[in-house]
């Protein structure tokens, strides 16, 4: 009897030595340099089990024993806590170092940049064709209703939850601008405002010209003068017709009767032709003080602007003979 118990303690000591050793092992390989030759991006999709997230980092070699990377996630209790997503894992990356990269979620961003001036027509088009983003764009998105700017994604991102938070940022920038307005502006809502600013923004595409035409449209509204903007007749043109326009404006477009047609209706149009930036709508809300009625372009880049009909009528033939200038060139 007494041999008997001897040879079990001998065995549990033999056992317990080797668990302790298997332990030792598994350790050191979970801390040890990774067998990935080189850094390489992947993929998870959500929803992915654990199970599978690790073969998946196996056949990009991130790892080189799914089985013990699933122990020791288990062992740290951080098997439910990896995350879905997009990751970049450097060369010799130990299997700890992955799974952490896992479990805080470090996944690469992507920058989506949104110009100014797009309609939302434009923006559908940008959305979508980024594969990057999952999911449809709102159809209920109109015109001036997101903040125009480069906004950090992750793959697999929906693309409603990236025009929300274009939404957000709008709410955001109009909130901290709008307080700051002048006082007696010919407009009284915010909405008016970024009607004015999307008209601003299609006008000109120079940072410095901004806030002259901006005081341009703000005197005409104060003395009942018509906008006379081109961009606001092709806009009401293109909801029109649910397409681009294509083409040049013509003299018969500028007498088209439509709510857009600011050569035929004084005031504001009805909505916003496009989604201005932050600079258009600071521009509309604190205007510089002028006494400039009109503008009209250079035919070089930028605009000649005038404070009479007599001016504006001779920078006018100054751009229709650069015009004839560029097509003989």
């Amino acid at each position: 009897m007494k041999r008997f118990f001897i040879t079990l303690l001998v065995l549990i000591l033999f056992a317990a030595t080797g668990a302790v050793a298997a332990a030792f092992m598994l350790d050191r390989w979970f801390k040890g340099a990774g067998p990935l030759p080189e850094d390489v991006i992947v993929f998870i999709e959500p929803g992915t089990g654990f199970s599978a997230i690790a073969d998946i980092l196996a056949s990009n070699r991130v790892i080189d024993d799914p089985l013990k990377f699933k122990l020791m996630a288990l062992w740290t209790k951080d098997q439910s806590k990896a995350k879905a997503g997009e990751y970049q894992f450097s060369a010799g990356m130990s299997p700890s170092a992955v799974l952490q990269v896992l479990v805080k979620g470090e996944s690469i961003t992507h920058a989506v940049t949104i110009p100014e001036g797009l309609t939302v027509r434009d923006i559908a088009v940008l959305l979508m064709a980024d594969k990057r983003l999952t999911g449809a764009v709102p159809v209920t998105l109109q015109d001036g209703a997101i903040m125009p700017s480069t906004y950090y994604i992750h793959r697999g991102d929906s693309r409603e939850a990236l025009v929300e938070r274009m939404q957000r940022e709008l709410q955001q920038v109009s909130a901290e601008l709008w307080p700051k307005r002048q006082q007696n502006l010919p407009f009284s809502t915010l909405a008016e405002a970024m009607v004015l600013a999307s008209v601003v923004e299609k006008e000109t595409g120079l940072p410095e010209e901004r806030g002259r035409v901006a005081a341009v449209f703000v005197n005409r509204l104060r003395k009942g003068i018509p906008l006379q903007s081109d961009p606001t007749v092709a806009y009401g043109i293109e909801l029109a017709n649910n397409a681009p326009l294509g083409r040049a404006l013509t003299h018969a477009d500028l007498a088209v009767d439509h709510p857009f047609n600011t050569y035929v209706h004084k005031g504001l149009p009805p909505s916003p032709i496009c989604n201005p930036g932050r600079a258009s709508l600071e521009a509309v809300l604190n205007p510089p003080s002028t006494d400039e009625y009109y503008f009209v372009a250079t035919g070089t880049g930028g605009h000649n602007f005038a404070k009479t009909i007599q001016e504006h009528n001779q920078n006018v033939t100054r751009y229709r003979t650069a015009l004839r200038q560029q097509r003989q060139q």
